[in-house]
C-alpha cells in the first residue's frame, strides 16, 4: 500500500473532499488526524474509517485561528510520533456580487482559506523539517478563471493566494525535502453548496453545471481525492510547486 506507516493530517475532514481523501489514505495504509469545525461529523468519519480508533484522531476548531492548525499538527505528532503528509483542504464558498460584499465576508474568505492554509502549512513544515514530507493544498478553478454565474471575487482572491503560496513554498521548503502542490477543482458535488442553498435548490441548480465542464459532468469528491493522493505519494516525488486543475477540462477551454 502506498501510504503504509504514513501519518496524514487533513483539514476540512468532516465531509466532501476531505472526508473522501481521509478514507482513501486510510484504505491505503495511513493513519490520519482530521480537523474541522463540527466534532460530531469528525467523529462519525473517524468511526467509518477505523471503527477501532487506533489509526485515526480528530480535532475540532476554527482553522482561521492559527492555534487550531498548530494543534492539529501537535495531535499527529503526539498520537503517532511524526507527520508525513498535510492535506490543507478546509475552505468556504458562497457566491456574492463584488459590490455587495462586506468587510466581514471578505475577512471570512481570506481568514478561512488563505490564513488557515498558511499557518497550518507552517506548523506542518516545522514538524516535517527534519525528515521531509508532502503538503497538498485545495485551491480552486475560480482562482484561475472567473465565472459570471458564480461571482466570487473574495473567494477567488483568497485561493489565488493559496496558489501563489504553493509556488513560493516549493522553493523555500525544497531544501528540507518538503514538496508542496495544489489541486484546483471546478464544480464538485459536496455539502458546501448546502451551506447557502436548500436541498431542493441544490438538486435543481447543480445539474445545470454538468455541461459547464467539457467532460460533461460535475466532479465528485473521489475525483479530487485521487489527485490529492497522487500528489502526496512517492509517484509525484519530482513534482513540487504545481497547481493541478482537476476541473473536467474547464480551464482548457469551451467545447
Amino acid at each position: 500500500m502506498r501510504f503504509e506507516g504514513k501519518i496524514v493530517a487533513i483539514t476540512g475532514g468532516g465531509s466532501g473532499i476531505g472526508k473522501e481523501a481521509a478514507a482513501r489514505f486510510a484504505a491505503d495504509g495511513a493513519s490520519v488526524v482530521l480537523g474541522g469545525r463540527d466534532l460530531a461529523k469528525l467523529e462519525a468519519v473517524a468511526r467509518e474509517i477505523d471503527p477501532s480508533g487506533a489509526r485515526v484522531g480528530v480535532l475540532a476548531g476554527d482553522i482561521a485561528d492559527p492555534a487550531t492548525g498548530a494543534a492539529l499538527i501537535d495531535l499527529a505528532m503526539s498520537r503517532f510520533g511524526k507527520l508525513d503528509v498535510l492535506v490543507n483542504n478546509a475552505g468556504v464558498f458562497n457566491p456574492k456580487p463584488f459590490l455587495d460584499l462586506t468587510e466581514a465576508e471578505y475577512d471570512w474568505f481570506l481568514d478561512t482559506i488563505l490564513k488557515g492554509k498558511f499557518f497550518t502549512a507552517q506548523a506542518a513544515a516545522r514538524a516535517m523539517s527534519d525528515k521531509g514530507g508532502a503538503i497538498v493544498q485545495t485551491g480552486s478553478m475560480w482562482a484561475i478563471q472567473a465565472v459570471g454565474a458564480t461571482p466570487s471575487a473574495a473567494y477567488s482572491a483568497a485561493n489565488a493566494g493559496v496558489h501563489a503560496m504553493v509556488r513560493n513554498l516549493a522553493i523555500e521548503l525544497a531544501p528540507y525535502g518538503i514538496r508542496i502542490n495544489a489541486v484546483a477543482p471546478a464544480v464538485v458535488e459536496t455539502p458546501v453548496y448546502n451551506t447557502f442553498m436548500s436541498n431542493a435548490q441544490v438538486a435543481e441548480v447543480l445539474p445545470g453545471f454538468n455541461a459547464f465542464h467539457p467532460i460533461g459532468r460535475n466532479g465528485q469528491p473521489r475525483d479530487v481525492a485521487d489527485a490529492i493522493l497522487f500528489l502526496a505519494s512517492e509517484e509525484a516525488s519530482w513534482i513540487t510547486g504545481a497547481v493541478l486543475p482537476v476541473d473536467g477540462g474547464v480551464t482548457a477551454g469551451r467545447p
